[in-house]
């Protein structure tokens, strides 16, 4: 029998020869739908009958019969049951409190705090000459300045705009993840752009700043964003929306005027993409505290070990 759903009217209803119809097979609420069992049966040479009964209307069929006619309208019901709807997809639920803000504004007055250290941009300041995101040095084997470089400013103006969206943008990932695992791929994240930024520049290329970090946070949201579209069976075109909106902050925030390293903040978002698309995939709901620390804390020791090997 193929899939196809018979459909009937009561003028539809062959007239079958007559016989003695000994066994009721079933009850349908309505006629439609017992003559829709009637032409099933009669589309395979079985011929039935249709009564009105109390419950509805009754099909019967010779005694000898029912056993085939009962296995015909199990398989024909199997073949042309309606498809499951989806399951929708929801979102990871949010972390509740004032731990993803508590946590972004504690890394926002560490990088402040450390620019009353290092000051601003100087070339003869050891911090700089240690710490800056000098390519030549990089693609040299000196690979703990990707990370260093995140936490030097050029200036003040420089610090207070990477601050500022960095703390919205990093307190928007830690409600999706937990303030310590956001922490720690943004800082993942900046690691990579800056990477990515050393390998394709010109040897004397050199550059500092969180600000590869803020679009990398922008990319995981981003990627976020995409893994549950993914998840959730929608078309390419709306899946790849939340890259075509990162893409739109890095025009807005990313591409101004001025000493601005335009390809660290592009690196830095698409290296933020996929890192967001396979934490979406694989996290359904954030970490525990004690995940967290640990996340946090693996952060923390990056940054100090990468500042180690780079004083030594």
């Amino acid at each position: 029998m193929g899939s196809r759903r018979v459909t009937s009217s009561p003028a539809a209803v062959p007239r079958l020869p007559s016989a003695r119809m000994e066994e009721e097979l079933r009850v349908g609420r309505t006629r439609a739908r017992a003559e829709e069992w009637a032409l099933v049966l009669f589309s395979q040479g079985l011929a039935s009958r249709i009564d009105r009964v109390p419950s509805g209307f009754a099909l019967r069929v010779a005694a000898q019969d029912a056993e085939r006619a009962e296995a015909l309208l199990r398989v024909y019901e199997l073949e042309n049951q309606p498809a499951p709807w989806p399951r929708e997809e929801r979102a990871p639920p949010l972390v509740k409190g004032t731990a993803p803000r508590d946590g972004a504004l504690a890394v926002v007055v560490a990088m402040v705090l450390f620019y009353l250290v290092t000051g601003p941009r100087n070339a003869a300041v050891d911090w700089f000459i240690a710490g800056s995101a000098d390519s030549a040095r990089i693609q040299a084997g000196e690979i703990w300045r990707v990370v260093t470089a995140l936490t030097l400013h050029a200036d003040a103006v420089h610090l207070i705009g990477n601050a500022l969206f960095g703390c919205f943008f990093l307190a928007m990932l830690g409600r999706s993840l937990g303030p310590g695992m956001a922490f720690f791929l943004v800082v993942l994240a900046g690691a990579g752009g800056n990477l990515v930024n050393a390998l394709l520049r010109s040897a004397a290329h050199s550059s500092v700043g969180a600000s590869t970090s803020v679009f990398g946070a922008v990319g995981l949201l981003s990627g976020l964003g995409v893994a549950l579209r993914s998840r959730r069976g929608d078309r390419w075109g709306r899946v790849l929306v939340p890259v075509a909106g990162g893409l739109g902050v890095l025009a807005m925030l990313g591409s101004a005027e001025g000493r601005v390293d335009v390809f660290a903040h592009l690196f830095g978002l698409l290296v933020g993409v996929p890192l967001g698309v396979l934490v979406g995939w694989t996290l359904r709901k954030p970490a525990g505290a004690p995940s967290q620390i640990a996340w946090g804390a693996g952060a923390v020791g990056a940054l100090l070990l990468c500042w180690k090997l780079a004083l030594a």
